[in-house]
């Protein structure tokens, strides 16, 4: 029988990895680009957003497929709210927790989803212990 760690554990970990990647492919870009008309954007780009989304699709996969859902579903968006709270906190418009708090909601419900259909996927009832060997 495989020997899965707690579900905490899970959630933590996942939580680091999520603040690991926020690190990687965001934390050191700050720069906003301004544009000829004044407007400025940013300051992540779009190649940066899909390399975080598909640096976490691996772990949350790894923990809905091995009967963590609670924490596949928890662990990544708790990472991704510490690190953008950390991240922006510096905003002198004190706009940074609407951003903060929008991204908690939109990452709890996709992670939630994907958790969802990954486990009805695999066949797994979140509820019982695997009883496959590996």
């Amino acid at each position: 029988m495989e020997r899965r760690p707690h579900p905490l554990l899970s959630l933590l970990a996942l939580a680091g990895i999520a603040v690991a990647a926020w690190a990687g492919w965001l934390g050191w870009d700050q720069t906003r680009d301004v544009h000829p008309d004044g407007s400025t954007t940013g300051p992540y780009e779009a190649w940066q957003i899909i390399g975080l989304v598909l640096t976490l699709s691996f772990p949350l996969y790894r923990a809905a497929s091995r009967h963590h859902p609670a924490a596949a579903a928890t662990g990544i968006p708790l990472g991704l709210t510490a690190a953008a709270l950390y991240d922006w906190s510096d905003d002198a418009s004190g706009l940074y927790m609407i951003g903060v708090i929008l991204l908690l909601g939109g990452s709890l419900t996709t992670t939630t989803a994907l958790t969802a259909l990954i486990t009805k996927l695999n066949g797994h009832n979140a509820s019982a212990p695997s009883t496959r060997q590996s």
